[in-house]
């Protein structure tokens, strides 16, 4: 449950300041982190535009204003002891200076050989990947022919992902415990084929006018609604 917290809360620091946390909102990354004092905060509610304090500067700056790249907020959270806020953003190009999409591009050298296990915000990436085929198609790509072949073959393509996607998980429920190398294969056979399903959904979700943050809605709103049922034969099973 989210609670809500008026500015006579916000807890500034010795400085005046209070630390913004700027998240994309399709897809839940981190872009920047800045600093905002009371006259910014008051300007990105007015404006549903982030407007920051510089430090540096020792001015406010409204983020975007050269270079085009504006923030529209959706939400502000405020953190448990109201001295840090987190901002979730529709984001126009690049947040960061150096043309990156997130200011978070680099990873620490020294923390880099731990195993990465993924993010779901790349279903959000690969929407927009998608979508730019769907728009500029090019000769070579996939996505654009599918596109092209229209929706029967897309659905196809579903059905067909999805009985790979079913064969992997059986083969792979009998290595279950197998700690062998072939078991590592069919578990990872698994994951490829999923990941194969998912992408041919996300082309699907494209061509039917539906973002995947639509799709994630209707699962909050499910997983929001106490004893969500679901009717399995002559009986209802909670979500």
């Amino acid at each position: 449950m989210m609670y809500t917290v008026n500015l006579s809360h916000i807890q500034y620091d010795g400085q005046g300041l209070i630390p913004a946390v700027v998240q994309e909102k399709s897809s839940g990354k981190v872009l920047m982190v800045a600093y905002m004092n009371e006259e910014s905060l008051r300007k990105t509610i007015e404006t549903e535009e982030t407007w920051f304090y510089s430090r540096s500067r020792q001015c406010l700056w409204h983020k975007g204003e050269t270079s085009g790249h504006v923030q529209r907020v959706a939400a502000i959270a405020v953190d448990c002891d109201a001295d840090t806020l987190l901002l979730q953003v529709d984001q126009t190009g690049a947040a960061c200076h150096t043309g990156n999409i997130s200011c978070f591009f680099r990873r620490l050298q020294e923390f880099a050989a731990k195993p990465y296990t993924g993010s779901v915000a790349i279903l959000s990436d690969l929407q927009k990947e998608i979508r730019e085929k769907k728009i500029h198609p090019t000769e070579k790509s996939y996505t654009a022919y599918l596109f092209s072949a229209g929706i029967d073959k897309i659905c196809k393509k579903i059905g067909e992902e999805a009985a790979e996607v079913i064969i992997a998980a059986k083969n792979a429920d009998h290595v279950v415990t197998d700690i062998s190398e072939n078991g590592d294969h069919l578990r990872e056979e698994v994951c490829k084929e999923s990941a194969d399903l998912l992408y041919h959904l996300s082309v699907l979700w494209e061509n039917a006018g539906v973002t995947v943050n639509d799709v994630m809605a209707v699962l909050e709103a499910r997983s929001h609604i106490e004893g969500n049922k679901k009717e399995i034969g002559h009986q209802d099973k909670t979500f």
